[in-house]
């Protein structure tokens, strides 16, 4: 590789990796937080209840399909 050809790879390296590029970034990401309509106390407490609900619900039936499956594999092992 020539000089020129190494020094040139050298400076593309130094844009990608260097500190020029970080405050946008920082920046932008500043900006689009600002963008976010975060919501209010009682929606998210209703949402995060709702979730809460589904979770354990959800829990609850993989649990039973669970002990149901194993009483057949048990069964059928016998």
């Amino acid at each position: 590789m020539s000089d020129s050809a190494n020094n040139t790879a050298v400076k593309k390296t130094a844009d990608k990796t260097g500190n020029s590029a970080t405050p946008s970034f920082w920046t932008g990401i500043k900006a689009e937080l600002k963008k976010i309509v975060w919501p209010d106390k009682p929606t998210l407490m209703k949402q995060t209840s709702a979730v809460v609900v589904v979770s354990v619900v959800i829990g609850a039936i993989i649990a039973v399909l669970d002990r149901v499956v194993l009483y057949a594999v048990n069964l059928i092992l016998k």
